[in-house]
């Protein structure tokens, strides 16, 4: 047998064939052992990287949830400290107006007044002149400015009793018939503006009679007399 034919059956041998394969077989195993080995150290990590996500995740969102409860809050506070603020401010334009208006129809009402003690001391000889007329007119146009402005007389009776949240007494005095305490006379007519005085009536008030004391000779004679004036009597 030549040495061609050996060659040839020596690369066509089984024997030789499951060497190479046991040989190949044996390199590889250690391969494979490393790749199983990196596999399972891979994953047993990857639960352990999960929950370190998980956490961080969580974390973050309570951190993110609270911030957004600060931020919630002090807009709502906020948003109530501005709305207190808009109301107060309303309440005080509305009560600095009030206050300008009362002061100016205030100073209306002493015109007024004029007014009428003039027409009341109007002789007779000049009542029925046409100028007086529109003189007349003028105050009327007053008035109508007062009652647009809701200003509206206090409504005042003699006789009726002292009430110092609408009058204002200018004088006591005794009169006959009334009672202390009750109005006897309206000296100037007082105004409500709304529910606010404006001004107080100025009115004349009854004082009651006091009580007089009994003369001295009164007294002595009320007097019952002694035990020795009835024995001086009877001797």
């Amino acid at each position: 047998m030549t040495s061609e034919e050996l060659d040839a059956k020596s690369s066509t041998d089984p024997i030789t064939e499951d060497a190479s394969k046991d040989e190949a077989q044996e390199a590889g195993e250690p391969a494979e052992a490393n790749v199983e080995a990196a596999d399972e150290t891979d994953g047993d990590n990857v639960p352990d990287t999960l929950e370190q996500q998980l956490a961080t995740a969580q974390e973050a969102l309570s951190e993110a949830e609270s911030k957004a409860a600060e931020y919630l809050g002090g807009w709502q506070r906020s948003q109530a400290s501005f709305e207190n603020f808009r109301k107060r401010t309303t309440a005080e334009q509305a009560q600095w107006r009030s206050t300008a208006n009362a002061a100016l129809l205030g100073r209306l009402l002493p015109v007024l007044d004029d007014f009428r003690r003039a027409f009341a001391a109007v002789p007779d000889a000049i009542a029925e002149d046409a100028w007086l007329d529109g003189i007349k007119l003028v105050e009327r146009k007053v008035q109508t400015i007062l009652e647009t402005e809701n200003v509206q007389e206090i409504a005042v009776e003699t006789g009726d009793p002292f009430d110092p949240n609408y009058h204002e007494a200018v004088l006591y005095q005794v009169v006959p018939g009334f009672d202390e305490g009750q109005i006897v006379a309206v000296v100037e007519t007082g105004y409500m503006l709304g529910d606010r005085v404006l001004r107080p009536s100025m009115v004349v008030i009854a004082k009651g009679v006091e009580a007089s004391e009994p003369a001295p000779a009164e007294s002595a004679a009320e007097v019952e007399p002694d035990a020795t004036d009835d024995d001086a009597a009877d001797a």
